[in-house]
């Protein structure tokens, strides 16, 4: 039986909130294939449904993994992180730096400061007296990019 086609707008908040599965058509397991409440792009919910049924139901590890389009792997990682944070554990997380790390807002308050003293100061500048201030050696293009960032924001 042929997959549910996915509303757009339902698409898009799954999308945007990280949680959409691209491998829905590789999901076979026939609660996702037959039953409205279940949707194979939910990546969520696939990954729930998977670990129910090993659990509960006492379904094989590879069977269920590959009845819900994963890997034996892929289905431990996903017990474990259900294990140490529950549900949240099941939503992928966006890998790299979060923000800036090295340029903290005491340096960008410092680096405000001069530039109001100073309007003149160039990045070259600024980097040196951030280096001398707090001994940190920062790019010139982060400290470029960081100073954009606080031009766009209102005050």
């Amino acid at each position: 039986m042929p997959q549910r086609k996915q509303t757009s707008a339902k698409a898009q908040a799954l999308r945007q909130s990280g949680t959409l599965n691209s491998r829905a058509q590789e999901v076979r397991d026939r609660l996702f294939l037959e039953e409205d409440f279940f949707d194979a792009h939910d990546l969520a919910q696939v990954k729930y449904e998977m670990l129910r049924r090993v659990r509960r139901e006492g379904t094989q590890v590879s069977q269920a993994a590959s009845s819900f389009g994963f890997s034996r792997p892929s289905f431990y990682k996903a017990q474990e992180d259900f294990t140490r944070e529950g549900l949240a554990g099941l939503i992928g997380k966006k890998r790299g730096p979060k923000g800036r790390h090295k340029l903290s807002a005491e340096m960008m308050d410092f680096v405000e400061q001069r530039r109001t003293q100073d309007p003149s100061l160039r990045v070259a500048a600024l980097l040196e007296l951030i280096q001398k201030r707090f001994g940190t050696h920062v790019h010139r293009r982060t400290l470029e990019r960081a100073l954009v960032t606080a031009k766009k924001k209102p005050h």
